[in-house]
């Protein structure tokens, strides 16, 4: 019986992997601008027609990459992040797996030029479906260009699963902001469709804030940061006024790289409970630094879900820093302990006008004053009815012929006669026997 099991060629290979790490064109624009911020860039353009199924290119003036180092960027598990297994316990750079151009180049028409500054002359490569068809030196300015054209040409299946032109460009802006808002000090600009989207100067994260939304977000900012032994907390959170009932601006960076973590979600949402309704989301970009000994980065092809080796503590501490940024500015109630709580009475005036705590005429007393009293002079409860205005007439046969109520009446003779005649008619059968 002849042997089953053999290799899958490199193509196939790469088309497998390319599943899990090239799901959309946001995912490639993801990985390039990655690659160009880990290659020290300090300006970063994005190219984009018919929502990067046509056409993705970044163009930076990072460091720039030899001639074999363009070719062998290609390969599968090829990459200058990592060389041993501990590099993968201590990783500042956003990439490290070496699987992103070999699955980019397996599903598109890839053009890449690259110069280093060293050089003289740059690196042309024309690859397609993972087989270079062209490389040959060119003229070309420092840095690299890379351009990915036709996304999924050979994979029918994977091209119709995409959605709209307006769809997918809004999951590009998405990662272009991630990124950008990671690295302020790096120039960025998306042009689509030849025009102008985005043109980001450099500068810090406050002016990247507002340089993304406006310059109505510079007042709804509040800073927020705490440093202890296990990490660091920068960044800026908003006032729960600016919340809005959509999610879209909730940014959470470990070590500079953007991640989503549902749990430390629930640790920001807490610390502004009561300041929000339950269906409102406040803005938030939040920086956290910690060695990379303390978290695994390499959980998903996607690098945004890690995983920390405190993850209780970073919930309270981020709770609590979120917190105090809060009452520090005012926004939410506080008790100072520091202050002595104790009633404050005023003291007494003991001036002779404010002998008699009812003069009106005092002035700064301690008591207030009563209210004015008022009677009627000809009022007279001894009087008649008809001479006191205040009491109404009763039509009752007791009051009127008795002027005094509490004198006893005697009984009428008619009465009595009335009893006698009762008495008499009453018969011996109805008397009690002995």
């Amino acid at each position: 019986m002849t042997d089953i099991i053999k290799l899958l060629p490199d193509n196939i290979a790469n088309q497998i992997a390319a599943g899990e790490v090239v799901q959309r064109p946001a995912s490639v624009v993801k990985e390039l601008l990655e690659n160009a911020v880990d290659a020290g860039s300090q300006n970063i353009r994005l190219f984009v027609k018919n929502g990067g199924k046509t056409l993705i290119q970044v163009i930076d003036d990072g460091c720039g990459m030899s001639e074999t180092d363009a070719r062998m960027c290609f390969e599968r598990h090829a990459t200058s992040k990592i060389r041993e297994i501990n590099d993968l316990f201590n990783i500042y750079t956003l990439g490290f797996r070496g699987e992103a151009m070999a699955s980019i180049a397996a599903v598109a028409q890839v053009e890449l030029k690259t110069k280093r500054r060293t050089e003289d002359v740059g690196t042309h490569i024309h690859i397609e479906n993972s087989e270079v068809l062209s490389q040959e030196p060119c003229a070309c300015p420092e840095g690299t260009s890379i351009a990915v054209k036709n996304l999924f040409y050979n994979v029918p299946a994977r091209r119709n699963f995409l959605k709209s032109n307006q769809v997918e460009l809004r999951h590009i802006v998405d990662e272009f902001l991630r990124v950008a808002l990671a690295n302020p000090e790096v120039a960025f600009s998306l042009t689509n469709e030849n025009e102008e989207v985005y043109h980001l100067k450099s500068g810090n994260l406050k002016q990247r804030i507002i340089g993304i939304w406006g310059k109505k977000y510079e007042e709804a900012l509040v800073p927020i940061e705490e440093t202890t032994d296990i990490l660091t907390i920068k960044g800026f959170i908003g006032k729960p006024d600016w919340a809005r009932k959509t999610r879209g601006e909730q940014f959470f960076f470990a070590n500079n790289r953007f991640i989503k973590n549902n749990y430390l979600n629930h640790a920001l949402m807490s610390a502004y409970e009561g300041l929000l309704p339950s269906d409102a989301f406040p803005f938030y970009t939040i920086f956290m630094t910690l060695p990379p000994s303390k978290i695994d980065i390499n959980v998903h092809p996607t690098k945004t879900e890690i995983k920390f080796e405190n993850e209780k503590a970073i919930y309270a501490i981020l709770q609590s820093a979120v917190r105090k940024s809060l009452s520090q500015y005012h926004i939410a109630p506080t008790l100072n302990f520091d202050e002595e709580m104790s009633m404050r009475i005023p003291e007494r005036n003991n001036s002779p006008q404010n002998q008699n705590p009812y003069n009106p005429s005092r002035e700064n007393s301690w008591l207030p004053d009563s209210p004015p009293v008022g009677y009627n002079p000809d009022r007279n409860s001894a009087k008649s009815n008809s001479q006191n205005p205040y009491m109404p007439e009763r039509k009752n046969a007791f009051t009127q012929q008795n002027s005094n109520p509490f004198q006893q009446q005697k009984a009428k003779p008619e009465e009595w006669e009335e009893l006698y005649k009762v008495l008499s008619m009453a018969t011996p059968e109805d008397e009690p026997q002995t």
